[in-house]
C-alpha cells in the first residue's frame, strides 16, 4: 500500500432512516473496487452494516463491544474480519453493544475507547468508515473521536433536512470539546427520486442554503430497487448489480470522495 494518510471517515446523521448504513457498505465496497483498502467499523447495535457484508456474529468473534468494554482481552487486529471481497474488511458489532451505553458509564476516559484500540491499526487501509447509531449518545461520541471527517446521508425529504442542523451543532461542539481535527467533509443527498417534487425542492435547498451548499457532494443517491435488494442478499450494490442505477451512483461518489 501507499504511505498515504488513512483517511477515517464518520457517517452519521441523527435521523434515521435517511440510508446511513447503507452508505457504509456501499460506499466502502465502491472504494475498493477503486483499488482502495477499506475497513468497516460497525457501531450501531443494530449489527446492519455487519450483516450487510454477510458476516454472522457468533458467541467467540471479537467485535466492536470487545474493544471498549473489554480492552485488555481484544486486540483490533484479531476482530479485523476479511469479507469474501477484495480490499474489504469489517469489524462487527454485535447486540450487546446496546448495554455498552451503560457499562462505558462506569468506565474512565470513556469517550475515547475506541479510539485507543483503533489507533494502532489505522494505517494499515486507506479509508475507515464507521456507522453510528441514528441517535447521539456515547457510542457516537466513540465514533466522533476516533473520525477526522463526516459524511451526512440526508434524505431528499423535509424532517431529513431539517435535522442537519442539530447535527451540525453537535459536531461543532465535539470539534471543540473533545476532538479538534473532526471535519465535515460532505453531504451526500439520498433516495432521490426525480419524478417527486418536494425531492427536487429539498436537493434545490442543499444545493442553495448556507453552510450546506459549500460541501454537497455532486453525486446523488437515486431512489434505485438495486439497493435494497442487495440488502436483503447480505452483499453491496456493487456486487449485486453494477449495471444498476444504484451502484453508478456510489462508483461516483467514490470517486468524487477519493478527489476530496
Amino acid at each position: 500500500m501507499e504511505e498515504t494518510e488513512t483517511r477515517i471517515i464518520a457517517v452519521a446523521n441523527e435521523k434515521g432512516g435517511v440510508g446511513k448504513t447503507s452508505m457504509v457498505i456501499n460506499l466502502g465496497a465502491a472504494l475498493s473496487l477503486q483499488n482502495k483498502s477499506v475497513l468497516i467499523v460497525d457501531m450501531d447495535p443494530q449489527c446492519n452494516a455487519t450483516c450487510g457484508c454477510d458476516i454472522k456474529t457468533s458467541s467467540d468473534m471479537i467485535t466492536t463491544y470487545d474493544l471498549i468494554i473489554n480492552p485488555e482481552s481484544a486486540s483490533a487486529s484479531d476482530a479485523v474480519i476479511k469479507t469474501k471481497w477484495d480490499n474489504l474488511s469489517i469489524i462487527p458489532a454485535h447486540m450487546d453493544l446496546v448495554a455498552a451505553e451503560l457499562e462505558l458509564l462506569y468506565i474512565s476516559d470513556r469517550e475515547n475507547q475506541l479510539y485507543n484500540k483503533l489507533t494502532d491499526i489505522a494505517d494499515k487501509y486507506d479509508f475507515i468508515l464507521l456507522d453510528t447509531p441514528p441517535s447521539l449518545n456515547i457510542l457516537s461520541i466513540n465514533v466522533f473521536s476516533f473520525a477526522t471527517e463526516v459524511i451526512v446521508p440526508c434524505q431528499t425529504q423535509p424532517y431529513s433536512f431539517s435535522a442537519l442542523y442539530g447535527l451540525f451543532d453537535t459536531i461543532s461542539t465535539i470539534k471543540k470539546e473533545i476532538n479538534p481535527d473532526l471535519e465535515i467533509t460532505g453531504i451526500a443527498a439520498t433516495f432521490f427520486d426525480k419524478r417527486k417534487k418536494i425531492n427536487h425542492k429539498i436537493l434545490d435547498k442543499l444545493k442553495n442554503t448556507a453552510p450546506f451548499k459549500n460541501i454537497i457532494f455532486k453525486t446523488t443517491i437515486r431512489d434505485n430497487s438495486a439497493i435494497p435488494l442487495s440488502c436483503e442478499e447480505n452483499m453491496p450494490v456493487v456486487f449485486f448489480d453494477i449495471k444498476s442505477s444504484g451502484a453508478k451512483d456510489y462508483m461516483n461518489l467514490s470517486k468524487e470522495l477519493i478527489d476530496k
